[in-house]
Parts: C-alpha cells; structure tokens; sequence
C-alpha cells in the first residue's frame, strides 16, 4: 500500500457516496425529491446517534455544571416577539425577471445564475427586482381553525425554548450561577436558498448550550467555552489544520452580542461556520421577563446579590458536523487487490468513535464451521461495538465495502481458525493483518482502536 493522498473531495463525491453506502438520501426521491430535505439511511443514522451522545457526554453528563432539557418544537408566539425572530429574523430577497429565480442579496457573489452556471446573478444581465425582507420563520396555525389568533411558528432556534425555561430549570435542580442548560432537537429555517447537500437546509438538527454566568466572568467562560468547543471537534479525529477561529466584526456581530466566534472548517466549498460561540450578555432573560411579565433574575443565595446572568452560547449543527466528518475523512490510496496489482481505494478515516460500524467480522467462505464461528464472534463483540457481518462476495470486495463505510477494523475466520482458534484481524489503515486468538479478540481490537483514536494532522 501506498502512503494516503492528500485528497480533497468535491462536495459531488461525498452525495455519490453517501447515496451509494446507505449514510444520506434524498428525501421523497420515488416521488422526484423534495428540495434541501434529506433522509439518513442506516449508516448515517449510526453516525448521527454518535455525534450526538459524544457531544452530550462531553457538554452534560461529564460536568456537574450542565443539565439537559428537550423543548417543545412549537412554542407560544409571544416567545418570538421576545426574542426578536417576529420583527427582525429576516434576510433580503431579490427575483430574477428573466429566470425568475430568488436569492439572498448579501450574498450574490455566492450564488450561480441557473441560465449561466458560470456566471452570477449579478453578471448574468437579468434585471433583479429591489431587495425586500423575507421571513425565515415557518408560520403555521396551532388547532382547529386557521385564523390569526392562532398564528405560531415552528421554531428556528432552539435556544428560545431554554430561557423561559430558566426558572423551572433553577427549581427543579437547585442550580447555582454558572451552570448550563443544554439541549439537541430539531429546528426550522425557510432558508431562500439551499445548497451544498446538508451543509444548509431548511430543516436540521442543533446541539446547543446556554451557560449562564455573571456578569463579571463572562469574559473568562466565553474563552473556556470556545477553545473547549475547538478541542471536541479534534478529539472526533478532525485535522487541526482543517479547522480555525475567526471573530466576528463588529458590522456582523449580532445586536445582543458582546463578542461571537465561528469554529470554522474547510469544506470542499471552501471555509464556512460549523459552530458559533457567542456572548449573548443579559438580552434573553431581560427580555422574557419584559414581554412575560415575569421576573427571570437571579437572586445569589449566597451574596444576596440579584441580577440577570449573562449567557454564553454554544451553538454547534448536527449535519454540518456529519459533513465534516465524512469531508475529512475522505481519502484515496493505492492498495493490491485481489490479483496483486496496484488500484485506487476509496478509504474513510473515520475516528473509531463515530465510525457507523467499528469491526466488521467474515467468513472467509460461506461453508459450515466459518460462517457459525464467525457468527459466534461478531454476536461477542456487538454491544461493546458496532459491528456487521458479511459473507456475500469474495473477501477482497467485502474489506472495500467496510473500508468504503469508514469501518476501523475488520476480521476474518478461515479454515486455520477451526484448528488453530486464531483468527485475522486487518487495520483499515494500514491494511496490516494480525493473526489473535480468539479469547484475545476483545483486548486486541481495544488495543488496535484506541491506536486508531490518535488525532490526524
């Protein structure tokens, strides 16, 4: 085997893919698709399930400091006066006379004109009508009767479900500033554009957090929080030199905010915001206690001291993270197949950790003898890891297969394995194999992972 390329796959390699391994489909395909929707297969839901409880683990349960809640999706509509979605969540829409096609006017220079590919809409000469403000807020009506009174909005963020929440979280816990509130589900974007496959869409998942502080120390947890959000993604195998920080202006900072970061990555289209961590001062909690009339503030039990914590937020995508993961773990090599000659091979250098399957376990026949021990093996290992089991093809195909799907490690039984109880364990890595006993199967694919779980350059 050669060592890997420095492969930077297009976004077009990444949907082919996923389509063709089972990790993203096009949602409602049979019926032509459904724009910016996507559905996770089998894999992509396995991958999804692990980002999302490492994240939980990292954020909450590893920390005495963070509880979860899960918010409804539909709230009451005077939450979104408060917050400022009603008035002000907003971007500005142009139309096209000539194609008739809307786009975002801040960002024009991004887009391509659908008569022109390689033109934008401000080149293409079509006559674009003046900008004017469009809701990014589904409307919908709650109940029986469609009139305005019963005008809610499917939420666009789910942080406004954690602050009026704020109290009952204080209650029910006994929480003392600063604590945390985190919480992951779904949110709603009618976005005027979507593009790039999951990187934007009008519905998608968030991991959020809300750690409430005083006054006098938001500046010393924005920091804690921003470089603990940088190091989460290095430890899921992310290049460091793939991802970085950039600050926001004060011309795009939010009208809130005191200070914002992005966690940036390099996509196949280029550098983009996976995370933002900002410090949102007072304004939410000042702000529901206005608009609901009840009182948000802390009162410190210790000090007497009573004020308005202010918050710093963590707000990081479930599907920008999968992209992440599966842009930079995309790799092309050349390895022998099954004739010895030199061919390219598609690899995933998945972390063990969001692997969608972490060892894949075969018969190196389907004959009578491998294929019960070779049962008998990967029922051992699941539950400790995800695993699979594949007996179809010949053995060459079937290590391209896992090593297409980014699984770490793969073992095969054999005919020795019937006499000598010893079966071959492959690193997709390296493609070096080792032969194990089978009572040390467990201790050397812990051993073989957590070598694996080393951060990439």
């Amino acid at each position: 085997m050669t060592e890997p390329t420095a492969v930077q796959p297009t976004l077009n390699d990444i949907v082919a893919l996923c389509k063709r391994r089972g990790f993203i489909f096009p949602s409602s395909e049979i019926y032509g698709g459904f724009a910016a929707s996507w559905d996770y297969g089998p894999l992509g839901v396995e991958m999804k399930n692990c980002v999302k409880s490492l994240w939980w683990q990292d954020t909450v349960t590893s920390r005495d400091d963070v509880v979860g809640m899960d918010g409804a999706v539909t709230t009451h509509p005077r939450v979104w006066e408060a917050s400022g979605h009603v008035e002000g969540f907003h971007d500005p829409l142009v139309d096209c006379k000539t194609c008739g096609h809307r786009f975002r006017a801040d960002k024009l220079d991004e887009e391509c004109c659908p008569l022109k590919p390689s033109k934008t809409p401000r080149e293409c000469g079509g006559e674009l009508t003046p900008p004017r403000d469009f809701s990014l807020m589904f409307k919908l009506h709650w109940g029986p009767v469609e009139d305005s009174a019963n005008i809610t909005y499917l939420r666009p963020e789910t942080c406004q479900t954690i602050f009026p929440n704020f109290k009952n979280v204080l209650t029910a816990t006994r929480m003392r500033v600063p604590f945390g509130i985190a919480q992951i589900g779904k949110s709603f974007r009618n976005e005027i554009t979507t593009k790039a496959f999951i990187f934007r869409q009008r519905e998608f998942e968030q991991m959020e957090l809300e750690y409430f502080v005083h006054p006098s120390e938001s500046d010393k947890w924005f920091a804690f929080w921003l470089e603990r959000r940088r190091q989460w993604y290095l430890s899921l195998g992310v290049r460091e030199s793939h991802l970085r920080l950039r600050q926001h202006g004060k011309d795009e900072l939010a009208h809130y905010a005191k200070d914002c970061y992005d966690v940036e990555y390099k996509f196949p289209m280029g550098w983009s915001e996976l995370e933002g961590i900002a410090n949102r001062t007072d304004y939410d909690l000042r702000r529901h206690s206005e608009f609901s009339k009840k009182d948000l503030s802390y009162r410190d039990d210790l000090t007497g001291e009573k004020y308005f914590p202010w918050v710093i937020e963590s707000s990081a995508g479930v599907d920008r993270t999968i992209l992440v993961l599966l842009s930079d773990a995309y790799d092309i090599d050349q390895a022998p197949n099954d004739k010895g000659e030199m061919e390219e091979r598609l690899v995933l250098r998945f972390s063990p950790k969001v692997a969608p399957v972490t060892v894949a376990v075969f018969p190196l026949f389907k004959k009578p003898g491998l294929s019960e021990l070779a049962r008998q093996i990967e029922h051992s290992l699941r539950g400790p890891y995800r695993t699979a089991y594949d007996e179809t093809g010949n053995i060459g195909k079937r290590y391209r297969r896992q090593d297409e799907i980014g699984t770490p490690l793969c073992i095969t039984v054999d005919y020795d394995s019937l006499e000598d109880h010893a079966v071959t364990i492959r690193n997709r890595d390296t493609m070096r194999q080792i032969r194990v006993s089978v009572d040390q199967i467990h201790q050397a694919v812990a051993d073989q992972l957590k070598e694996m779980e080393k951060p990439r350059g």
